[in-house]
This record gives structure tokens, C-alpha cells and sequence, in this order.
């Protein structure tokens, strides 16, 4: 049966109730002519930034030293402007300024000269990155290869883009950090918040459910396992009853740290001494000691079969 297009009429009504609620509830609507950071940009950004650090992995092969620099100095410049527009947009939003101030080209300017901050770290960050790479094909007996880890590990992604974000955050850009991680966030099942400090050598296996807070500090050679949570024992409130911001909340983890699947490690004063072992589904609200092994008693399991123990094969496991 086709839609009676008669019955449209009701539209124009429905249209002005929806409208009234814009006045109504106006922290979920943004009307204004100077505009937030677009979504979609910054995505885009994000997409150009990945095959800035991964040339050939991404969306071009066929790249060689004859013309990487053509293909890089384009992206860099799209770039450029890219992230100067949308930087200049969250500035001047984060500042409370409006069109009326007629200082859009101040914001501008503040947004090139952050973007230019930015860029100018990239060549360090693939330095970094490349400890990362490694850290997952040593750390992963089913990684064949390095490009592996480029082309299909989750934790790799949700990593990289959390630090192109932390050093935007950094920088003090606000919405931005926070939009890529998202983002990521979506797309790996990785929480890692852009404020987080991380060394080195980082490696997230499997990752899928990984929450890494806002103030955890991280140090190098530091493998975490699908998810763990890295996160606030409690939000302390003021006497408004509002929650302080701003404070230590998510714990430190330090160097040769391994924190085994599901594993939670929560508070702000909470530290797991070097070259500590957390095993599966422990819950940690104090600090660890360097060189120590926490597990869970091993649980008594029943079994019920009807084959003979000397008929049963034996089970290994191994993730």
C-alpha cells in the first residue's frame, strides 16, 4: 500500500514542536553562527594522519622514495588548513566567544599556530610508534610479521590515535583529543582517554573492553590484555556536592608491567611496581610491589563426564 502523502500535513506541526525544544533544552542543541569542530573533519584529519605515519599501508601503495615526498607534502598541506580550521573552531568555542566579537581571525591564527606545533611532532611520534609495532610482534606468537600489527591489530589503532590525540591534548586543544579517541573508541572496543600518559613499547592484546582513565600514567614495556580496566576508585565532590576535577584519579603502572585479561586496577594512588604480574579478574585498589605476582586462588571446578578420567584427552589452553 503506497504512504498517503495527504497525511504529510501533519509535518509543519510536528516540525514546530521539535523546534520549541530547542529553546527549551538548550545544552543538546548548538545554534549559533560560529560553528563547533565538525565531526566529519576531524575524522577525515584523523584518516589523513594515519597514512602520513603508515605510507603504503593505507590507502595508496605503490609509493617509493621517488615520489613519497610529492605524496606526503600534499597530505601535509590538506592537512594544514584542515586542522587550522578546526582548531580555530574549538578555541574559539572553548573561549565563549561568538560572532560578535569579530576576532575569528585571532582564533585562526592561535589554531594555524597550534597546528603547526602539532605537525612539527610527527616525525618523533613515528619513532614511537615503530616501539609499539615492535612491542606487538614480540609480545604476540601469532604475529607473523610486523605489517600484521599495521594492517589488523585493533590495540595498534586505538594506540595510534590515541597519541596523535594526547599530543593535541597537550597542546590544550579542547573537543578534539576527545572526538579521536571516541572514535577509536568505536571502532576497536579500546577506551583510552587522550589525557593518559604512556611510554614506550606499548602493547594491547586482543584489547576488545580496554579502559585506560584520563590521569594514568603508564611506563614503558607494558602489555595489557582485553579488558582491563585502568580506572577512578571514587569522584571525590566538593561541598556543592559537584565533582572535583582536575586530580590524580587512575593509577600509575610502571615499566614491565603485564596485566592479564579482565583484570581491574583502580585509584589515583594505586601503583603496580616494575615488572609486576597481574593475573585475570583481580580486583587491585592498593599498590603492588616491583617483582610481584598477583592471581586469584585457583577456583575448584566440577566436572561431570561420562568417559573414563584415562579416556579424556588432556586439555591445553592457551590464548
Amino acid at each position: 500500500m503506497a504512504s498517503d502523502f495527504r497525511l504529510k500535513d501533519q509535518l509543519p506541526e510536528i516540525t514546530d514542536r521539535i523546534v520549541q525544544t530547542y529553546s527549551e533544552l538548550g545544552t543538546i542543541n548548538h545554534l549559533d553562527h560560529c560553528p563547533l569542530p565538525s565531526y566529519e573533519e576531524v575524522i577525515a584529519a584523523t584518516y589523513e594522519l594515519m597514512e602520513i605515519l603508515f605510507p603504503g599501508y593505507r590507502r595508496r601503495t605503490g609509493l617509493h622514495r621517488g615520489n613519497i615526498s610529492y605524496y606526503v607534502g600534499d597530505l601535509v598541506d590538506r592537512l594544514h588548513d584542515r586542522l587550522t580550521s578546526q582548531i580555530g573552531r574549538a578555541l574559539r568555542h572553548d573561549a565563549g566567544a561568538t560572532s560578535d566579537c569579530h576576532c575569528d581571525s585571532d582564533f585562526e591564527a592561535l589554531g594555524q599556530a597550534k597546528t603547526l606545533q602539532f605537525l612539527d611532532q610527527l616525525p618523533d611520534l613515528r619513532r614511537v610508534l615503530a616501539t609499539d609495532v615492535q612491542a606487538a610482534f614480540d609480545g604476540d606468537p601469532a604475529c607473523k610479521n610486523v605489517d600484521e600489527v599495521i594492517f589488523c591489530y585493533p590495540g595498534f589503532d586505538a594506540i595510534t590515535v590515541y597519541r596523535l590525540a594526547h599530543i593535541l591534548y597537550e597542546l590544550q586543544i579542547p573537543f578534539i583529543p576527545r572526538m579521536m579517541t571516541e572514535w577509536a573508541h568505536s571502532r576497536t572496543g579500546i577506551d583510552i582517554h587522550p589525557g593518559a600518559t604512556i611510554g614506550k613499547y606499548f602493547f594491547i592484546d586482543h584489547g576488545t573492553g580496554v579502559v585506560v582513565g584520563e590521569t594514568c600514567e603508564i611506563g614503558e614495556h607494558v602489555k595489557i590484555y582485553q579488558g582491563v580496566t585502568l580506572g577512578a576508585l571514587s569522584f571525590p565532590t566538593d561541598g556543592d556536592g559537584q565533582l572535583v576535577r582536575g586530580q590524580k584519579r587512575h593509577p600509575t603502572i610502571e615499566d614491565r608491567v603485564v596485566i592479564y585479561a579482565n583484570a581491574t586496577v583502580l585509584g589515583g594512588r594505586t601503583v603496580l611496581g616494575h615488572d609486576a604480574v597481574i593475573g585475570s579478574n583481580v580486583w587491585i585498589t592498593s599498590s603492588v610491589a616491583p617483582h610481584t605476582t598477583v592471581v586469584l586462588e585457583k577456583p575448584k571446578l566440577k566436572v561431570r563426564s561420562e568417559v573414563p578420567d584415562e579416556l579424556r584427552p588432556e586439555t591445553q589452553y592457551q590464548i
